[in-house]
């Protein structure tokens, strides 16, 4: 077994988001994604066919749901969004 961290080995440029699958099972993916200062495009909101988990390990964000429900998160919070509840991720720290 190999021991990994999700904090190291992060890219110098992170001008786009950054993305990387640690495991997908067809049961289960879980995604490590690295956003600083990215959002949402401004058109459209994500609705997807799974549920996501969604846990802030550094740094802080803000999700807008289709019912103008905002949620802001920051470091060691998590939230479930289930199947099909359409988001849009408001803003992402442009500093962490």
């Amino acid at each position: 077994m190999k021991k990994e961290s999700l904090l190291a080995n992060l890219p110098a440029d992170l001008s786009q988001e950054f993305f990387k699958e640690i495991i997908n099972t067809g049961h289960i993916r879980i995604e490590q994604i690295v956003s600083k200062g990215h959002t949402s495009p401004e058109q459209g909101w994500y609705d997807q066919d799974e549920n996501e988990w969604v846990v802030v390990l550094k740094g802080s964000g803000e999700l807008t749901f289709d019912s103008g429900e905002k949620v802001k998160l920051t470091a060691g919070d998590y939230i479930n969004i289930e199947a099909h509840k359409k988001h849009r991720v408001n803003r992402t720290d442009p500093d962490e």
